[in-house]
């Protein structure tokens, strides 16, 4: 089994959902939902993706996943009878992994049915198979720790910005303690850069 590939981002065909990560001088080809596309990261830089091995008769293909919560709702997923690989993708291009927990919970087919090639039909099956599987207080915990990792890294985001503002104000010829002193009795917000936080300071300057 392989659980996860990780290495350069060689190549990316959206059109097809497909990527290429190159790891020991071998590129392996690997299909992804749209959704997962949007967020990779440039063309060499390095990446690692879950995956999942078809195993056919006449070929072997790699599905990927940014996160093992995608992997799982994917092997979750292609166990509903009618489901493939490719509708699985479809699904969780059309729907993140938090939407379609809660679409399963609530019965909304109609939300699981906007996703390419399912049926109303299909999204019942689906809602009806895996609906046991599925915990609500999974789903919420799940969207409340994506938002309190959205709060870190914007609060982290804020951090360097008020230290690279001090610093600015020291090469300026203030003393440490006047420019962190003024940086700190700014009104900051998550939104602000460098430049707005350093004017912001040089006001109480």
């Amino acid at each position: 089994m392989i659980a996860y590939v990780r290495g350069t981002l060689a190549y990316m065909d959206p059109e097809e959902s497909l990527v290429v990560v190159e790891t020991a001088g071998v590129g392996y080809g690997i299909c992804l939902s749209g959704r997962d596309l949007e967020f990779l990261p440039g063309t060499g830089e390095e990446v690692r993706l879950y995956t999942y091995l078809q195993v056919k008769e006449d070929s072997w293909q790699l599905y990927g996943f940014l996160t093992r919560e995608d992997q799982k709702l994917f092997k979750m997923l292609i166990g509903v009878n009618g489901i493939g690989p490719k509708g699985a993708l479809g699904i969780l291009t059309a729907l993140s992994a938090d939407d379609l927990r809660f679409a399963v919970l609530a019965d909304d087919a109609k939300a699981i049915a906007r996703a390419p090639g399912i049926g109303n039909k299909t999204a019942q099956k689906l809602i009806l198979e895996l609906k046991d599987k599925l915990k609500l207080e999974d789903a919420f915990e799940a969207r409340l720790a994506k938002a309190q990792q959205r709060e870190e890294a914007d609060t982290a985001g804020l951090t360097k910005a008020k230290n690279e503002a001090v610093e600015a104000l020291a090469a300026l010829g203030y003393s440490a303690s006047e420019a962190l002193k003024a940086v700190r009795q700014t009104d900051l917000t998550e939104d602000m850069g460098v430049e707005e936080i350093l004017k912001a300071a040089l006001k109480y300057m």
